[in-house]
């Protein structure tokens, strides 16, 4: 697709049509016998829709919200299918076919209980959180994850053999990751991973459920996703969002992250103390300089447009796009955000894009042309995670 064509239509059109909900159904059949395989877990990562294929590998998903969609069958034996489904209106039926595993692209990782404890923990800090949700987040059976850390880079990667079970008492869900690779840096700060994903409900008293609709829905206000929806409903005033244009340029008398990590440990290690406090005080130097906040709030038409696929959106803008949250302050210290003394101390968020724009759902979803979040949406973890089709509205 390309972006003339993305970036076609300018107008905000009514999506009050897709706002119904669909089913998807259909078949998983074994590649070598063309017979239905049952027994087959099949869902829609990042949603709370799975299922179960029964005896005959048929399978049923109702309720579906329109957007953009990964749908995953995996079963053990057979190499997981993942296929992305745009759904409208309309009823989908697929015909899914699992051809059985040859090969096991990596192995186990062998380490030390105390490494592995080491690992987890570093792991857990990195992929879960350390908000307050995360206090109330259990990991049910961490042996199923495989964790390498390179301490001379100080990175850590990770993946997974099966489902890693995470229960989150804070928002009262299971959820169910099978992580296809996992980074954190210590350098860049930067954690990225990729996986699927479902969602269950616990189970929980009435009390507990109250609590936990309550929680999911302050977690959900002022989030990325909430942005993403209240910008293509032209809402962005009435739920609390301002965007500016932020125009940055990257301090060329920051030394590389890498250099800095090297010159610290070395200088250390020498018991060279003033030379190790020159290059931490190079560290703690910002990352940007030149930095001008244009304060003339953002159109929502200057920043996104409707594609030619209905419900499905594009999003573009020059420089970075510099986002606040009216209805809650921020708690937290970030060392390279840009905030102007006149200005409160709002929940904020920078936007850079690293492709040329991004698309973006219904379900507020971005799920081409992942752009960098910085600010409150960087603190963002699995603790906070709630499923794409989640809306408060719902509950």
């Amino acid at each position: 697709m390309s972006v003339n064509r993305l970036l076609l239509l300018l107008l905000f059109l009514p999506f009050a049509g897709l706002a119904q909900t669909t089913t998807i159904s259909g078949k998983v059949t074994n590649a070598v016998s063309l017979t239905g395989l049952g027994k087959v877990s099949v869902f829609l990562s990042n949603s709370s829709f799975g299922t179960e294929t029964s005896d005959d590998g048929t399978f049923r998903l109702a309720g579906v919200k329109p957007g953009q969609y990964t749908i995953v069958a995996s079963s053990v034996g057979f190499q997981q299918y993942v296929e992305q489904v745009l759904v409208g209106n309309d009823a989908i039926n697929l015909n899914i076919i699992l051809k059985p595993k040859i090969n096991q692209l990596r192995g186990v990782v062998i380490s030390t209980e105390a490494d592995f404890k080491k690992n987890l923990e570093l792991f857990k800090k990195q992929f879960i959180g350390e908000g307050e949700n995360a206090k109330k987040c259990e990991i049910v059976n961490p042996h199923v994850m495989n964790m390498i850390y390179h301490s001379r880079k100080l990175e850590m990667e990770a993946w997974s053999s099966d489902f890693l079970v995470i229960e989150n008492k804070a928002l009262g869900y299971r959820v169910k990751f099978l992580v296809d690779t996992f980074s954190s840096s210590g350098i860049s700060d930067v954690t990225e991973w990729q996986g699927q994903i479902v969602f269950e409900e616990l189970p929980g008293s009435e009390a507990q459920k109250k609590a936990w609709k309550l929680k999911r829905a302050d977690t959900y206000y002022g989030s990325a996703r909430h942005f993403y929806r209240s910008l293509y409903r032209g809402s962005l005033t009435q739920d609390g969002f301002l965007m500016y244009r932020l125009y940055r340029e990257i301090n060329p008398n920051r030394p590389n992250e890498v250099v800095i990590e090297q010159k610290i440990k070395q200088f250390v290690q020498l018991h060279q103390r003033d030379s190790a406090l020159f290059w931490q005080e190079k560290g703690r130097m910002s990352r940007y300089y030149h930095e001008n906040l244009i304060r003339q709030p953002l159109e929502p038409y200057q920043v996104f447009s409707n594609t030619d696929a209905p419900g499905i959106f594009a999003l573009h803008f020059p420089d970075c796009l510099y986002v606040i949250y009216t209805k809650r302050r921020e708690e937290t210290d970030f060392r390279d955000l840009y905030r102007p003394l006149d200005m409160e101390n709002f929940e904020t968020s920078i936007i850079t894009l690293r492709e040329p724009y991004a698309l973006f759902d219904m379900n507020g979803v971005v799920f081409r042309g992942v752009p960098l979040n910085e600010g409150t949406w960087s603190k963002s973890r699995i603790d906070d995670l709630l499923p794409f089709n989640y809306d408060p509205k719902d509950e």
